[in-house]
């Protein structure tokens, strides 16, 4: 790999840490591990081709552009924590996976089936990770900041939340939407 392909694979998996929270190949490991899945059946789940999983997962490619495969995503690390936690057997994830894998994408105000924990209402990270979803789906974490920082002087709120939600940390907006909460 040359240099020039060395500092578009290190800028694409920046991008990754930005929009994702970290690089794809790394959260796409933790799934493979924690699932017990191949490269293969995460990509079959996930609804992408293997190349296209391998160049995500390599920085050749930065940003998965179906919003529904971003939700998928954010599902299987949902289903990865059960599994982790013991709340979820190893034969009820296979069965959620092939869920998983059938959902065509929606929000958390019309798909309550695969968005609730089990008392029913939305679980935080969820209802957070819908938001991110949705901002990273319509613009790049940089058009992003560049759209807070011209609202700052005039709307801050929004601007906070927009730098929050749109090219931050999953856990600090979780903080910031429990913060705001009555």
């Amino acid at each position: 790999m040359d240099a020039a392909q060395q500092e578009a694979t290190a800028r694409a998996r920046e991008l990754q840490r930005n929009w994702y929270g970290e690089p794809l190949g790394a959260l796409f490991r933790k799934l493979i591990d924690d699932l017990g899945l191949n490269q293969a059946r995460l990509a079959g789940v996930l609804g992408l081709s293997a190349p296209m999983l391998s160049q995500l997962m390599s920085g050749q490619r930065a940003k998965i552009g179906n919003p529904a495969v971003v939700q998928r995503v954010q599902l299987l690390q949902e289903l990865a924590a059960q599994v982790a936690d013991g709340s979820v057997s190893a034969a009820e994830a296979t069965e959620r996976m092939d869920e998983i894998k059938r959902s065509q994408g929606g929000s958390v105000l019309n798909n309550t089936t695969q968005t609730t924990s089990g008392s029913g209402a939305p679980t935080v990270k969820r209802v957070v990770r819908e938001i991110q979803s949705l901002l990273r789906s319509v613009a790049a974490a940089g058009d992003i900041i560049e759209a807070a920082d011209s609202l700052a002087p005039t709307h801050p709120e929004l601007a906070e939340f927009l730098r929050v939600y749109g090219a931050g940390r999953t856990s600090d907006a979780v903080a910031h939407y429990q913060s705001h909460q009555s």
